[in-house]
């Protein structure tokens, strides 16, 4: 994560590549939003988790390997979330037909999330994306 201003939470959470941890991956979220007391965009962060989740599972992590979820709340108000995995690929934005059962995850991370954006580590890549959860600074 880019931390743009002092960090004052943060929680991380190992998966294995299992379509059952992308719901995991959601209830994690929703019990650290609730734990940092955070009811501004509650529902994006966790849809966007749940895309980004997916997308590690059935594109990023190798068999046998897993992916991590890391959430931050930086003092800035700005929670960061991020993807990590450990397989190869770009990450890119399809173009589903309007009949697709697929391919809009990313589409709606960009809709969602203030911004967002794809790091490249060795091996694999990180996925993230961040929301303006407080306005101005977060008591520590």
């Amino acid at each position: 994560m880019e931390t743009r201003t002092q960090l004052l939470r943060a929680r991380t959470a190992r998966y294995p590549r299992d379509r059952r941890s992308v719901g995991m991956a959601r209830d994690l979220t929703r019990s650290t939003l609730t734990d940092w007391r955070i009811t501004r965009r509650g529902d994006d962060i966790i849809l966007c988790v749940s895309e980004l989740a997916t997308n590690a599972v059935l594109h990023g992590v190798p068999p046998g390997r897993c992916f991590d979820l890391g959430l931050a709340l930086a003092a800035d108000g700005v929670l960061e979330v991020e993807v990590r995995d450990s397989g190869g690929g770009a990450v890119r934005e399809s173009e589903p037909g309007p009949d697709a059962l697929g391919g809009r995850g990313l589409h709606l991370v960009r809709a969602l999330a203030d911004d967002w954006g794809v790091r490249v580590r060795d091996p694999g890549k990180v996925v993230w994306c961040a929301f303006r959860v407080v306005d101005g600074p977060v008591p520590a």
